[in-house]
């Protein structure tokens, strides 16, 4: 994610510009899939118009049959309000404000809720500290007593590890289809990965991670079967699925195949899409989308996988915020689409696939404001948040 401070971040600007080494003549992501084929379709809407939320970057729903969404406001406190259009108050679930360190790119910045949530109580969080900065993946747990309650002092660390610069810090989490939790851990931050961490397993930058939540091995998680590092004697991270990424803001797995869908902020040319699959390179820092970056010309390419897509920042549309395949019944043009959007320019886009092939790439809509995350609630309903107003959207259709 880039804030309007440190998303597009203007420290680092000028040095992005003289080092950015995109090698290509080519300007991705225009022509026939291009990423404003076809002309807008849909409104952005308010979804829940007496609620307002401060900083909102990620919303999800418990799989405990309630109908509530859950916020997540930066500075670290969670919202629980019931999924009502006419909704009036959003109360807090749980508040570690004075635990997390946010700002910029830091912050409380993912939530996932066990899938034996009903009974258990567990869900899990994805949050920045300091001193030394560093992210935490925590669990807590619900008040046996009081639903709408978390209980603070439930906190279980999993795992922690250390963030060299303050941005790039990925920080979704969300359970697979398997029954995992996945995290996604951004390059560690600065500019161009100056310490080569995505293409160093034996750090957990710049990755997806695969943690067993229900495991004790490594203290209080376990590595799964079938992790592809798991076991290995080159001192590699056994936590880690996949690697070789910049920044994958946010992600997600599609209800029906169980695909993982990731969006990777770019570094100053290029934003791109994967999915992500077992044991794949992505190729940061090596390359940005489709082009070489370090080295600028001629960098070996064996073995990395190439995005699904990739678009490119020429046209204003300079931070990919990854979001769903959408599976719900109210949008029936986008069904079975990749609904994604840009945090700087507000444009919400549907791409078209078959397989691992896209196919075609159409704007949506480009009035969304700062799009800092999409979520889907119980019957995967697609919304919208806008980081900037703090509002919760949705799409409708444009009227004739």
């Amino acid at each position: 994610m880039k804030t309007a401070i440190s998303m597009y971040n203007k420290a680092f600007l000028g040095l992005m510009l003289l080092i950015g080494c995109s090698s290509s003549e080519q300007d991705p992501g225009t022509g026939p899939q291009g990423p404003d084929n076809g002309a807008a379709t849909y409104t952005a809407t308010d979804a829940f118009p007496r609620l307002k939320f401060r900083s909102p970057v990620d919303l999800t729903y418990a799989p405990d049959g309630s109908n509530r969404l859950f916020v997540l406001e930066q500075e670290g406190i969670i919202r629980v309000f019931e999924n009502k259009a006419d909704a009036s108050s959003a109360q807090v679930f749980l508040d570690i404000s004075n635990k997390v360190t946010d700002g910029g790119e830091r912050g409380l910045l993912g939530i996932a809720f066990h899938p034996d949530y009903r009974t258990n109580g567990y869900f899990f969080v994805n949050y920045t500290r300091s001193s030394p900065l560093e992210t935490v993946i925590a669990r807590y747990k619900v008040d046996p007593s009081n639903p709408t309650t978390a209980d603070p002092a439930s906190e279980t660390i999993l795992l922690t590890f250390p963030q060299p610069y303050s941005n790039h810090n990925g920080g979704a989490v969300k359970f697979g289809p398997d029954g995992y939790l996945y995290v996604s851990v951004g390059d560690g931050g600065s500019g161009g990965d100056p310490q080569n961490n995505a293409q160093n397993r034996n750090n957990l930058l710049g990755t997806i991670l695969r943690l067993d939540v229900n495991a004790t091995t490594k203290g209080n998680y376990g590595i799964p079967d079938g992790n592809p590092f798991k076991g290995n004697t080159q001192q590699g991270r056994e936590e880690i699925y996949a690697y070789g990424l910049r920044n994958p803001w946010r992600m997600s797995f599609d209800s029906q195949t169980g695909a993982l869908w990731t969006g990777d902020v770019g570094q100053n040319s290029i934003e791109e899409i994967d999915i992500i699959k077992a044991g794949g390179n992505y190729g940061w820092r090596i390359k940005e989308g489709n082009d070489c970056f370090n080295p600028s010309s001629n960098c070996n390419e064996q073995g990395l996988v190439a995005p699904i897509f990739t678009y490119s920042q020429r046209n204003g549309d300079k931070s990919i915020t990854g979001g769903y395949v959408y599976r719900g019944s109210n949008l029936a043009d986008l069904k079975g689409k990749y609904i994604y959007g840009d945090f700087v320019s507000g444009k919400v886009w549907a791409l078209e696939f078959t397989g691992e092939k896209a196919s075609d790439n159409r704007l949506v809509t480009n009035l969304a404001g700062t799009i800092s995350a999409f979520g889907v609630d119980a019957n995967n309903e697609l919304y919208i948040l806008n980081y900037g107003d703090g509002k919760i959207m949705k799409l409708a259709a444009e009227k004739e």
